[in-house]
């Protein structure tokens, strides 16, 4: 039997999923329009700084709003969560194109808005995952974790070629809007297709804006996870640096060319998604250092400067492995905790992960200036098998100084 039949199976995520694939695609389109907004907002000489700070505006918040948010939201449920983030990231980002029509949008005012859109982010996501911890049992974590990932890389590969189309139409505020729009949708599938009888836990006694790390530092397994994801996702970022120097100055391709290594990847990502339910009779602590250590591997070819068509194919298979990564961590996350405190620990893994890719993306620039792009690229690949095999190594000694099982159970 498939292992997603369960999930489909379940009244509430069934008719939840519809509007999570509409703000999914919404999401993949604003990758593109973000940035490209900011440009038009800018004076040419600044068009570099603001674009940055756009795309850093659109997530980093959410650290702030997970630390000093959390005394309030960490005991409601994960439709309650899920929910507002979306609310606030519809009326946030239909802000932008109405500034933008009455011509009073700035860059300032640009920023701010998609600050405000992403205070609730890592509570949004969190929401996410104990929605599917509270409708689903715990064999079945791994399918509904899979299948939303699944959603998140087809929207990824179709909705950065329908921003474009829509932004050569009438410009990049309009793809904001319907992004806005997009948002709206969830927001509303969250409010009616969640029923009442899905309650939230009762507040922990003492809650505050740090539950969430506590419970976190208190466990040597999750500390462990936790590190593992922000490694992994760090030593990925300067990827985002040298990739596009690496096509155009190494292989003199066009951005076209870069376009094709990204769906490649996007593609790989969404067929590793839909294999990532099928792991669940696996232990998934192995399964999720494997992903990282093979990972890394994939890199390798790219940065020996192999053909095109080879590196194609390593980016794509890279996709691939890379997907079931955040199933198989938000299972061991949603399997290691209590419905009195999965939504806190979940808001603040995701704090901290959110932080890892840019933190890696700003180190690639002097990377890159050192050591060439595709050396780079080599670099990265082999250090992050590197991590992963020296993760592997102290899972083992773990597991052969304590009785302990590698999977873990909720407390």
């Amino acid at each position: 039997m498939t292992p997603y039949r369960p999930v489909l199976r379940s009244p509430v995520l069934r008719r939840l999923l519809p509007g999570f694939a509409v703000s999914a695609l919404g999401d993949g389109m604003a990758i593109v329009a973000v940035s490209w907004l900011a440009m038009q907002l800018a004076a040419p000489p600044d068009r570099g700084f603001w674009v940055a700070l756009a795309v850093a505006a659109y997530t980093l918040p959410s650290v702030l709003g997970t630390i000093l948010l959390g005394r309030w939201l960490a005991h409601w449920n994960g439709a309650r969560l899920a929910g507002w983030d979306a609310t606030l990231r519809a009326a946030s980002l239909a802000a932008i194109p109405l500034a933008y029509a009455t011509g009073t949008l700035t860059p300032i005012l640009y920023v701010v808005l998609l600050a405000c859109s992403s205070v609730l982010h890592s509570w949004g996501s969190a929401g996410r995952y104990t929605l599917i911890a509270e409708v689903l049992p715990a064999e079945h974590y791994l399918a509904g974790n899979s299948l939303m990932g699944a959603i998140a890389e087809a929207a990824a590969i179709g909705g950065p070629p329908l921003a474009g189309f829509l932004t050569a139409a009438g410009g990049p505020a309009w793809v904001i809007a319907v992004d806005a729009a997009t948002f709206a949708v969830l927001a509303l599938s969250y409010r009616f297709a969640v029923p009442r009888t899905v309650h939230a836990p009762p507040p922990a006694a003492g809650a505050s804006r740090s539950a969430g790390f506590r419970v976190i530092l208190r466990r040597r397994r999750l500390v462990g996870l936790l590190a593992l994801s922000f490694g992994f996702f760090f030593l990925f970022g300067p990827v985002y640096v040298a990739l596009p120097l690496y096509v155009a100055d190494d292989l003199h391709g066009s951005a076209a060319l870069l376009g094709w290594f990204f769906t490649a990847f996007g593609a790989g990502a969404l067929g590793g998604a839909l294999v990532a339910g099928y792991l669940r009779r696996l232990p998934l602590w192995p399964v999720t250092i494997g992903v990282v250590v093979t990972f890394g591997l994939t890199m390798v070819p790219i940065g020996l400067g192999a053909p095109v068509a080879v590196s194609l194919v390593a980016f794509a298979v890279g996709g691939a492995v890379w997907a079931p990564y955040m199933p198989t961590a938000m299972a061991l996350l949603q399997r290691s905790t209590t419905p009195e405190n999965r939504a806190p620990v979940l808001a603040a893994n995701g704090a901290v992960t959110v932080v890892s890719v840019p933190a890696g993306t700003i180190l690639g620039g002097p990377l890159v200036a050192l050591l060439g792009p595709r050396h780079t690229l080599l670099l990265c690949g082999l250090t992050i098998t590197a991590f992963g095999v020296a993760a592997a190594a102290l899972v083992a000694r773990h597991h052969r100084t304590t009785t302990i099982d590698l999977e873990p159970s909720a407390r």
